[in-house]
Parts: structure tokens; sequence; C-alpha cells
């Protein structure tokens, strides 16, 4: 008696753990999904005065989600998140009074992020693909700058290539250009090439598999970044240890022929500096030529 007792007490207790186990997984995929419901984020802007309108596109059966503020009469900033992230990376700068008055706003969720079909990841050249379509939508006739912070940098420069007309400058935060800086860990493909990829929690999943592709896709992108001809303003911080600051000399060195180069380099500042270093970044946003053609 006594040993089944405690064998039924082990049992109930390994499925106790189980259960636990498996709620803790689960709420660990919701929560790092990084993205902000709808709804609750129109909230937020309304409180603030400012009117958030949050979209979605359809391009090769993919589902394209975005936001945007600010008058359709303005020029436009571009914003483009790293890895993992969503367009709240930049809520921020869409709610800065300054901001709107100069520009309107857009921000999208990266392919494989956010509410662009969630999960399925894609490389530098097939996300440029499917947000092409929302840099035709969006034109207005004013100037359009991309920014672009971490794996969202060379997401801008692939996207002036594919659309040497779009944008009329691009601004780089903390960005990842350099192939050879880039290194890949090995352990990434035995993640999302396996059933072992579902252990990994909400927006690392894609960010896993994204970041295995970075390499090979700034290696083919290296010699086509001679194309690009508008302005690019730098901004890195000296203490960058995802993004080691060298980026900014391999910038300067391969957009030889763009228009103007403007670095600033942040003494201190680590990988994170559009959250920690707002009011510099800010600034240089404010000072983006709008009557650029």
């Amino acid at each position: 008696m006594i040993k089944t007792w405690r064998h039924n007490r082990r049992k109930k207790g390994l499925v106790v753990c189980v259960l636990v186990l498996g709620a803790l997984f689960s709420l660990a995929q919701c929560t790092m999904k990084l993205r902000t419901d709808d709804k609750i984020a129109r909230a937020g802007f309304e409180k603030l005065g400012v009117p958030l309108s949050l979209s979605t596109y359809q391009v090769g059966g993919y589902t394209m989600h975005y936001a945007q503020v600010g008058s359709d009469s303005l020029p436009t900033l571009f914003f483009v998140h790293g890895s993992p992230g969503s367009w709240d990376a930049f809520e921020r700068y869409m709610q800065d009074t300054a901001l709107l008055q100069k520009f309107r706003m857009v921000s999208i969720d990266r392919p494989g992020f956010g509410f662009s079909s969630f999960g399925e990841a894609r490389n530098l050249e097939d996300q440029s693909k499917l947000i092409g379509p929302l840099l035709r939508m969006i034109e207005n006739g004013k100037p359009v700058f991309a920014v672009g912070h971490s794996l969202g940098g060379p997401m801008v420069l692939r996207l002036c290539i594919d659309y040497p007309r779009a944008f009329a400058g691009l601004v780089l935060l903390a960005a990842s250009v350099s192939p050879e800086l880039e290194k890949p860990e090995k352990w990434r493909p035995v993640f999302f090439k396996t059933p072992l990829n579902y252990l990994i929690p909400g927006a690392m999943r894609p960010a896993n598999e994204e970041l295995w592709y970075l390499k090979a896709d700034l290696r083919k992108m290296e010699p086509e970044l001679r194309q690009i001809s508008v302005p690019i303003w730098i901004v890195h911080g000296d203490k960058d240890p995802l993004v080691p600051v060298e980026n900014v000399n391999f910038i300067q060195q391969q957009c030889s022929n763009a228009k103007s180069m403007h670095t600033t380099i942040i003494p201190g500042a680590n990988h994170f500096i559009p959250w920690q270093h707002f009011q510099e970044i800010r600034a240089v946003l404010l000072s983006l030529p709008v009557d650029a053609k």
C-alpha cells in the first residue's frame, strides 16, 4: 500500500510538473512575440492625441502589417525595426510632437514579426519584395527617408538598391552591414531546420532563422552597395557589443557613391540607441532635408 501510494504521488507530481512547464512554455510563446495588440496601440496613441492608423496588405499570400501617423501631405520617415522586434520599436518617435510637425511616419512589421505573417522568416531579398508594395502605396510626391535599426539597417540598404527612386536618404542606426563582422552561430540551423525550432519562444524563432541567413545576405549585397547614391546618416555607439562600431568604416567605404555621408558616434553607447539615446537620434531626424529631391 505504501509503495502504491508513493508511486501514485510521484506520478501526480510528474503530471503537475508537466502541466506547469507546458503552461510556462505557452506563456513564453505568447508574451515573447514582442508585438502590441492593435486596439491597445490605438488607445495608447489616442491618449496623446495622436491618431494611429494600423493596416495590412496582401502580397503573394503573405500578410504584411504596418502603422502610420501624421499628415499625408508631409515628407515621410519609414521605420524598419531590428531582429526581433515590431513596428512599435519606434513608438516614441511616432508620438513626438516635433517630428509629427515635420513628417508623416510609417513603421512596418518586417516579414515574420509583429502581425506580418508571424513566424514565417525570410531573407533580405524576399523581405524587400514583400515590403516593396508598401513603398508604392505611401508615395505622395514628398521625400521619404528610411530609418533602420540593427538588422533593419541592411534591410533599408537592400530596399534602396531594389527601389532606387523610393528614398531621399537613409538613416542607419547601429546597422549590421559588414559580412565579415557578422558571425552566425553554427547552432542556429540545428533549431530552425528541426522540430527543436518549436522550443524557441515567440519572436526569437524567426529571429534565429533570419540571423542565420544574414551573413550570406550581406555578402551578396556588398558589391551592390555602390549603387546607392542617396545621402546616408549613420548613428552608432562605440561600445556596441552586438554590432561592432567597425561597421561604420565598412559602410563608409562600400557606400562610396552616396551623395553625402553624415556620421555620429555616441561615446559609451551600446546597441540599443533608439531607446537609450532618443534625443540624439531625434535631432538627426529633425535635421533631415525635407526639401530633398
